[in-house]
């Protein structure tokens, strides 16, 4: 940092004793300095308003008031020129108020010799603080500015890819209706699924004001519509219910959260109710605690216990097995007498 006095440095010197300044031009203008004179609050109100003024050094004692008023005018306006104050010998707990009132230092006036060198370390001192502080303020707001662009970016990330999910889904949609085996068209529909809920968690940053969480309310209502248009058929009318708090997680939980109930909810369409192909499939997710949150899905079907053997290919309980260590738990299915619950509890302080 260079020295203030290398680049002539202005102080604004309030006093009413015209000789002591004089006297205070001088020793600080051998040191580099500028001094102006205000023997007045107004007269110094008005030199700080034509700017380029460094520091300035108040005496307490002021013609029919004191430095504390100017102090209380600076900090009303938002001034922030640092102060030095400078108070009579016997006058301590004066410079502990100014200090208190937002004065940078303060210097005991004195007689002697020894005021002056006290007086312009005190102001360089004031200075160079100071302009530490404008510079943290600008690295600050040069990270603030970053961060901004950064989130401005993620977003529009989180959009496009958002978007390109989406198509992929649309496309797979659109070869679904092309295909006659059942089995074939099973498959494809399981796999738009799952691109829907990474999808839809990109679409959901892209609409959150922040983009480094998921608000899984509003995230797993539009992943349960998704979900009802893709697999719902004329001959299978599953209801789904949702029940979800308002729970903010990061991205990555949010997507095991989503592919979970993805999984859970298409085998509960296909194996659930196989005779009436009418139910009701539950979706809940509720906090346990301050740190906690229950994630849920049951239904009133046939039943399916954790020892069972997976129907058909298996893929869905490996996906869901996966997604629910990558949260760092296991899924449970609960004992009821009549259907199936599968729960996970969710950190989510992480």
């Amino acid at each position: 940092m260079n020295d203030p006095r290398d680049m002539q440095a202005r102080i604004l010197y309030v006093d009413d004793d015209a000789a002591f300044v004089r006297l205070a031009q001088k020793a600080l203008g051998r040191s580099g300095y500028e001094v102006v004179h205000a023997d007045n609050i107004a007269a110094g109100l008005e030199l700080l308003g034509k700017g380029d003024i460094d520091a300035i050094v108040l005496d307490h004692y002021l013609q029919n008031t004191t430095g504390a008023e100017f102090l209380k005018v600076l900090r009303e306006n938002s001034i922030t020129v640092p102060v030095v104050y400078v108070t009579g010998s016997s006058e301590a707990k004066i410079a502990i108020d100014a200090l208190k009132a937002g004065a940078a230092d303060y210097v005991i006036k004195t007689v002697g010799e020894e005021f002056m060198p006290l007086l312009e370390s005190a102001v360089a001192q004031a200075i160079a603080t100071a302009e530490l502080r404008r510079d943290r303020e600008r690295a600050d707001m040069e990270i603030l500015r970053g961060k901004e662009r950064a989130e401005v970016l993620l977003t529009e990330v989180n959009h496009r890819v958002g978007n390109s999910l989406a198509l992929v889904a649309a496309l797979i949609r659109l070869q679904i209706s092309s295909i006659d085996n059942e089995e074939v068209k099973h498959a494809l529909t399981e796999a738009q699924a799952r691109i829907t809920a990474i999808g839809g968690m990109h679409r959901s940053l892209y609409s959150s004001d922040d983009v480094r969480q998921v608000e899984m309310d509003k995230y797993l209502a539009s992943l349960t519509s998704e979900l009802r248009s893709s697999l719902e058929h004329a001959d299978h009318k599953l209801t789904i219910s949702l029940d979800v708090e308002d729970i903010r997680l990061s991205s990555d939980q949010a997507v095991s959260v989503g592919m979970v109930v993805t999984e859970l909810v298409t085998n509960a369409y296909k194996y659930a109710y196989p005779d009436t192909h009418n139910g009701e499939i539950r979706i809940s997710f509720l906090r346990a605690g301050e740190d906690k949150a229950v994630l849920a899905v049951e239904d009133d079907g046939v039943g399916w216990q954790q020892t069972d053997q997976p129907k058909g290919t298996g893929l869905g309980t490996r996906i869901v097995k996966a997604m629910a260590a990558s949260l760092g738990t296991g899924i449970d299915y609960t004992a009821r007498d009549k259907g199936t619950r599968a729960e996970l509890v969710v950190n989510t302080t992480r």
